[in-house]
């Protein structure tokens, strides 16, 4: 059996291949839910090499590749918030042929670790009201829908979302 992994995002090459798999998994993914547009900018403005540094380097966030062998199958991201005893979980993606075969659960058992390393009591995301898919698959992890919430991300775009919560 081929090993799963989470290897931590430390190097320009590795962040190189985290917004790579982003262009691939956004552009798959998002354009019937948020529109091409907004997932082109959203891709340039979060998910490009000078996004993902400035977030490792200035906004302390942790990136992760999931590896399954030699292969690059997704990435995850988290940022621990002590002062409120939380861990956002910023991204997780994962690739369109790798989906539906327990990752994501393989995943949130290794942040749910990360969180109590932490001494954080909850883990928290946003997702997009119309992401049906997502919202099935947080729910079904433990998940539950806490509030919506409409942010707005420049360009007249914003992001529609429910944040989800999950105690540990």
């Amino acid at each position: 059996m081929t090993s799963f992994s989470l290897l931590p995002v430390e190097t320009v090459e590795d962040i190189a291949s985290v917004a790579e798999l982003a262009r691939e998994i956004w552009t798959e993914h998002f354009p019937p839910i948020i529109s091409a547009a907004q997932t082109a900018y959203m891709i340039e403005t979060f998910q490009s090499v000078e996004a993902i540094s400035r977030q490792i380097t200035e906004d302390g966030y942790q990136y992760y590749l999931l590896q399954l062998g030699l292969d690059r199958i997704g990435y995850t991201a988290v940022h621990p918030e002590p002062e409120n005893h939380a861990m956002f979980l910023s991204k997780i993606y994962i690739r369109k042929h790798f989906r539906g075969r327990g990752f994501s659960r393989n995943v949130m058992e290794f942040i749910a670790s990360l969180a109590r390393e932490c001494g954080l009591a909850t883990i928290y995301l946003t997702v997009n009201k119309n992401n049906l898919s997502s919202l099935a698959v947080y729910e079904k992890l433990g998940f539950v829908r806490a509030r919506e919430l409409v942010t707005g991300i420049g360009h007249g775009f914003v992001m529609d979302d429910y944040v989800m919560e999950k105690y540990l």
